[in-house]
């Protein structure tokens, strides 16, 4: 088994009205990508507030423009026949061309005696690392910001999440071993359905079962449910959703015996015939290992593998019970308990009941709460769309559901640029209809104020107050976009498509327009993945919308993450770009698997981005740049960053036994890179705040360390890396002596002696003053001699 499995949205400022009166077909830039002031050094900071490079104007749009037809050729998000609807391009062979550098690009700089190194990663061509590291700054900006983002109080995402989007549950990672916090939570309040019986009888007759049944069902509470009344242990691990047959049957799993596994979410696979035979092979591995596992899916049973493990249709639990549950445990009066649970309203999902439980047990009016929740709210949204309404006011919910929390004018400017890409979609007016329309345009503001589905909200920024247009209720954006999906034909969506293309290619979008759109998007995949993933989601990342569209691909996958029933569809979608023949879709793949979803699928992320450090043809040092990227955020954010570090040591000494090839060249410069990440909050190495805040750790990164230390080409940049590494200590934490002794020992237990007596000489030759901008503590001097000490006090 892979060891990891083991174990403020501000008011988005689009730039102002264009140039042309009419629309004009974008199409990718051609000049640089990146501010090349930017400094490609460090690892972005994650301070929301923290502006990344702008990306540059792709040019004006003047000139004629072509007509916006559904099957225009100029289109640049047109949809190829072949093109699969997972999004994915059709050639999928693993073997391709060297991709553009998109992703994050931690380097390292090392000073001694004044002078500075800067780790080029490789042994590659230093021009090819500088492009690469300049242009991957922005992508790791993107993915800070986001994370910066969710704290902010009127973040919201999707129906059912009662309020802000919960951040922390979207920092933790959504495979590995289930917290015993979170195990006992779900099971506090579980209530069985009709078919958990069912359920358990094949889980004990054959030691797997499958859960099949509809986002929202309760699945996963359910598989955590069926472990704990099956399994002899109280050990859960969750597995990832793209584990094939062959991998849960072929040993790329370890079951342990006792301990119950859960693979939430499968991933579909293509129909075969040996599927039930592959089951079997399944139930027998996990059968014989004495161990329980659990898998749901939304896929139904092709029929051929029900004889060899039971596939269970889910429904849904007593609704009334769960909520009865959940409020009694929070200590709610009963009658408001009643009162809850008799005001509750039909076509509710098991998470909005558990959001509303939440919000009436923590006091809030069970009236008031459940307006937001069920099929009766959305009522008032449906109603709006029943009515006759103008080609403006389609505008306006529109420009609305993708441009959340703009100001007046930024609001207006985009909503004048989507009517003239709509125009195509209505009839043309007559003489009355266009004078009428005409006024109305006059006068948008006036017709905003009129529209029931348009609030006014007064968002606070220091000490000044910013008007922001928003829905007057968050889970309003999910269903305008499902009504607009469901009421409009191909031709307005094209239209749609075209607008938001050229709103992030024609202008300078900042990251809070990146957000609002990409968040919409990843709503609008609830209803229409297909569109979401051939419109938007290849064409962006492969260039249709330059550096903005790229970024704006990769945050609709984050925004996907914080969704239980959609965070695998965005691990499908990545991992196919990482399979891709397509320099850009692997690009993009990288820097997604480098944030938002490395933190949620950090074995599928590390899996990733090791085979493309080691893949023919393609730069190492863009894969390396976003594992580094990947440690800075797992460490940020309190995760375990052994997901990178044990498959990196694993890999180095597989490799050990090889004198020279590119396999071996790869990765010595993946863990050099990684090893020598900075983080540019601080200007410390990552490995230096691991190593104080997370000392487990040291084992690992000592073994790396020792792994490049022994090879004499990298042996420079390897004992300067250190050297600032043991000497960040000191700013590091509030005992960085012991940090330095337990750092030392690790080294000196994996360096023969005549090795330890070399990094003695290696470290103190090269040893300088601490520099005059080190903050107070404890000299860093020092530790040098302090982890020394250690290093040569190791007992063979």
């Amino acid at each position: 088994m892979d060891e990891q499995e083991r174990a403020p949205d501000r008011p988005a400022a689009p730039a102002s009205a264009p140039a042309s009166d009419k629309p004009t077909r974008a199409k990718p830039p051609t000049g640089p990508t990146t501010d090349p002031t930017t400094d490609p050094t460090t690892i972005p900071s994650t301070d929301p507030t923290a502006r990344p490079p702008s990306d540059p104007a792709a040019g004006s749009t003047d000139g004629p423009p072509p007509k916006a037809t559904a099957d225009s050729t100029a289109d640049p998000a047109a949809r190829p026949a072949d093109r699969p609807a997972d999004g994915t391009p059709p050639d999928g062979d693993p073997a391709g061309k060297t991709p553009d550098p998109e992703t994050p690009a931690p380097h390292d700089t090392a000073r001694s005696g004044g002078s500075e190194e800067t780790d080029r990663a490789g042994a590659g061509n230093e021009a090819d690392t500088e492009a690469a590291s300049a242009s991957q700054v922005y992508h790791n900006n993107v993915n800070q910001y986001f994370l910066g983002a969710l704290d902010a109080p009127e973040m919201h995402f999707g129906i059912g999440t009662g309020g802000g989007a919960d951040s922390g549950k979207a920092r933790r990672r959504a495979v590995g071993r289930l917290d015993a916090g979170e195990a006992d939570a779900v099971l506090a309040s579980y209530v069985e359905p009709p078919c958990f019986d069912q359920a358990v009888t094949a889980l004990q007759r054959d030691a797997v079962v499958v859960l099949v049944g509809p986002p929202g069902t309760g699945k996963r509470a359910g598989a955590v449910a069926l472990v704990a009344a099956v399994a002899r242990g109280t050990d859960y691990v969750v597995l990832s959703p793209g584990r094939s047959l062959e991998e849960l049957a072929g040993g790329r799993v370890e079951f342990d015996k006792g301990v119950g596994y859960l693979l939430v979410d499968r991933m579909h696979e293509q129909p075969s015939q040996t599927a039930d035979f592959d089951w079997r092979r399944v139930r027998d591995t996990v059968r014989e290992s004495g161990a329980h596992l659990v898998v749901t899916t939304v896929h139904e049973s092709d029929g051929r593998s029900a004889e060899s493990v039971r596939h269970v249709p889910w429904r849904l639990p007593d609704l009334a019970a769960v909520l009865r549950v959940r409020l009694t445990r929070a200590a709610c009066a009963p009658d408001t308990v009643e009162r809850a649970v008799a005001l509750m309203p039909d076509g509710c999902r098991i998470a909005e009941v558990a959001a509303a439980a939440d919000r009436i047990g923590q006091g809030a009016e069970p009236a008031d709460v459940w307006r937001e929740y069920g099929t009766g709210a959305a009522e008032p949204v449906r109603r709006w769309f029943d009515g006759e309404r103008t080609p403006q006011e389609w505008a306006e919910v529109t420009t609305l559901a993708f441009v959340t929390g703009a100001g007046y004018r930024d609001f207006e400017t985009c909503q004048q640029r989507l009517e003239q890409w709509l125009a195509p979609a209505f009839p043309e007016p007559g003489e009355e209809e266009a004078a009428e329309a005409a006024r109305r345009a006059a006068d948008r503001r006036l017709s905003l104020t009129r529209n029931s589905l348009v609030a006014v909200q007064e968002r606070k920024v220091g000490a000044l107050t910013r008007t922001a247009l928003v829905f007057p209720h968050p889970p309003y954006q999910q269903w305008v976009l499902q009504e607009l999906w469901t009421r409009r034909s191909t031709v307005y969506w094209d239209g749609v498509r075209d607008w938001l293309t050229e709103l992030l290619l024609r202008t300078r979008p900042d990251l809070d327009l990146q957000l609002s759109v990409a968040r919409a998007l990843a709503m609008l995949t609830v209803p229409a993945f297909d569109e979401v993933a051939v419109n938007y989601l290849h064409p962006w990342a492969t260039g249709a919308a330059g550096p903005a569209g790229r970024s704006t691909a990769i945050l609709v996958l984050h925004w996907m993450c914080l969704d239980e029933s959609l965070a695998a569809v965005a691990l499908g979608v990545a991992r196919g770009w990482a399979r891709s023949g397509d320099a850009d879709l692997r690009s993009a793949a990288m820097a997604a698997f480098s944030g938002m979803l490395g933190v949620r699928f950090p074995t599928d992320a590390v899996q990733a981005l090791l085979r493309l450090t080691g893949r023919h043809g393609t730069r190492p040092t863009e894969a390396a740049f976003a594992l580094a990227g990947l440690v800075a955020v797992l460490a940020q954010y309190g995760q375990d960053t052994g997901a990178v570090f044990r498959p990196l040591a694993h890999r180095l000494r597989a490799q050990r036994q090889r004198l020279a090839g590119h396999a071996k060249d790869s990765t010595l410069d993946t863990v050099l890179t990684v090893l020598r990440a900075r983080d540019a909050r601080t200007g410390r190495p990552v490995c230096a705040d691991v190593l104080v805040h997370d000392p487990a750790q040291a084992e690992r990164i000592a073994e790396l360390w020792a792994g490049v230390l022994d090879n004499l080409p990298r042996r420079s940049r390897a004992l300067a890396g250190l050297r600032t590494t043991v000497r960040a200590l000191a700013e590091a934490g509030e005992e960085p002596e012991r940090a330095a002794t337990g750092f030392g020992a690790a080294v000196g237990a994996v360096l023969p002696p005549a090795e330890r007596l070399r990094l003695r000489d290696g470290l103190l030759s090269r040893e300088a003053p601490a520099p005059r901008t080190a903050r107070t503590g404890p000299a860093a001097t020092p530790l040098i001699d302090t982890f020394l000490t250690a290093v040569l006090s190791t007992e063979d």
